[in-house]
């Protein structure tokens, strides 16, 4: 049986992570900075589908919590075979309206722990000849969008250059790019979302499910939505400056997750 880690696995798109791959039959090992809630995690999993879920608490905003999930991903006696790097939070505010600790943790969760954490997996995926690495980014990484957008294109960026590095390794590597998905995201962060159109909110279970198919087929980045998709098409021929723009008065506030 196979084990996939699912960092910020409590809540959300890494919630929905857990629920689908326990039902198609993987061991899991749930990461989260509370343990309570992934202790109710596990049991619920374990007793809804027979599988094994272990439960890691770690802070990925911190030199030790980053450590204890790497330690985990090179443990060649319990291998992982899929990560999902998931964890991420978002800052209510615009450029200066946030504080730098704040800008700095961000980077720290959602750049360095990506490439320690994908670094850890991989080099012992490799040497396995097989293995897959999920990186949650946002389609917040193809527009302006400070540092939420900035930090998300990273993620897809170093994605694609990690999975053509390892092409023909047996190891698979995609940059997911979700909208909008109704989770507790905009909800700690404080961010309103009045102004969000219904048709623009994604349902978690069925993300998941398109970014499974899209990782079977070995894609690099994968955007789990015909919406979306259209969205981003448009993106790509709309001058930058009108983008800036645009996100401008958006505010940073609203970047989806």
């Amino acid at each position: 049986m196979t084990t996939a880690l699912i960092t910020g696995s409590t809540a959300g798109i890494g919630a929905a992570f857990a629920r689908r791959l326990a039902a198609d039959g993987h061991n899991l090992v749930l990461v989260a900075r509370d343990t309570r809630r992934l202790r109710e995690q596990a049991t619920e999993l374990h007793d809804r589908h027979g599988i094994e879920a272990e439960v890691v608490t770690a802070d990925l905003a911190t030199d030790d919590g980053i450590e204890t999930v790497a330690a985990r991903l090179a443990d060649r006696r319990n291998p992982v075979d899929l990560l999902v790097n998931n964890a991420g939070f978002g800052n209510k505010g615009r450029y200066l309206d946030v504080s730098m600790a704040d800008e700095l943790m961000m980077l720290k969760v959602h750049c360095e722990a990506v490439l320690r954490l994908t670094s850890a997996a991989t080099e012992a995926m490799r040497e396995r000849g097989r293995g897959g690495v999920v990186n949650v980014a946002s389609v917040a990484a193809f527009v302006p969008r400070g540092t939420y957008g900035a930090s998300k294109a990273w993620v897809v960026q170093f994605t694609q250059g990690a999975a053509k590095d390892l092409a023909g390794s047996g190891v698979r590597l995609m940059a997911l790019c979700p909208g909008f998905v109704r989770t507790e995201f905009h909800q700690r962060a404080g961010m309103g979302t009045d102004n969000i159109p219904g048709w623009m909110w994604l349902d978690a279970d069925k993300l998941v499910a398109a970014a499974l198919n899209d990782l079977a087929r070995g894609k690099s980045v994968s955007i789990p939505d015909p919406r979306y998709k259209v969205m981003m098409g448009v993106v790509k021929v709309v001058p930058r400056g009108l983008l800036g723009g645009l996100s401008s008065r958006t505010g940073r506030k609203y970047g989806p997750q």
